[in-house]
């Protein structure tokens, strides 16, 4: 029979592993939200820079 403190031990090893995985996971959201947001930032920039300023002017 397993001991309450060898118990206690394997429940927060696995509480902090998983607890890992999610800070890594989120961190891997984070990244791809932040590459999407600077992609669309440069083409907008793109787009604006290509055209015609005679239409922007009105």
């Amino acid at each position: 029979m397993v001991s309450g403190k060898r118990l206690a031990d394997i429940g927060y090893r696995a509480f902090s592993g998983s607890m890992m995985l999610l800070t890594v996971y989120g961190g891997y959201l984070c990244a791809l939200r932040a590459n999407r947001y600077m992609e669309k930032q440069k083409q907008l920039k793109l787009a604006a820079e290509n055209q015609d300023h005679e239409v922007i002017k009105d």
